[in-house]
């Protein structure tokens, strides 16, 4: 199975989920590939991203997908996009970062996905405010002696 184009990364992702094409959406996954699901465990592999995808991929709501940017640098490239799923009247929306490697093909396929990327961030963002926030204690505390 052949990789895409590096900039079709996605707009193939979002064209798939939509036409419920999990084939389709396979082509950016490469062998070895390593997904980071919204709870941060790792998937790793295209089988156990596959056995993921299938249940997201039976979801009647409708994707859209809006690249932020692609940096390429010889066979490897940093992606991330803005991602919003409506499901009836419930939405759901993220920013993604993935590095995705060009196969001996030429086409791209992802190495790492990780389609929550921004809320692995919100959550470190509340354990480094809850950090601070002990920190910020244990300094008064010190001062005090």
């Amino acid at each position: 199975m052949a990789g895409v184009e590096l900039r079709d990364m996605h707009r193939t992702f979002e064209s798939a989920f939509n036409d419920h094409d999990l084939d389709r959406a396979m082509q950016l996954y490469a062998p070895d590939t390593t997904m980071l699901l919204q709870d941060g465990t790792e998937l790793h592999g295209a089988e156990a991203i596959r056995s993921s995808l299938e249940a997201m991929f039976g979801v009647p709501g409708r994707m859209t997908m809006r690249t932020r940017y692609v940096v390429e640098s010889g066979d490897l490239a940093v992606l991330s996009s803005e991602w919003t799923l409506v499901v009836g009247d419930e939405t759901q929306s993220a920013t993604t970062a993935e590095v995705a490697r060009r196969e001996a093909d030429g086409g791209w396929r992802y190495a790492i996905d990780d389609p929550y990327a921004s809320l692995h961030a919100a959550d470190s963002a509340n354990v480094v405010a809850q950090l601070e926030d002990a920190n910020l204690g244990v300094i008064r505390n010190v001062a005090r002696r």
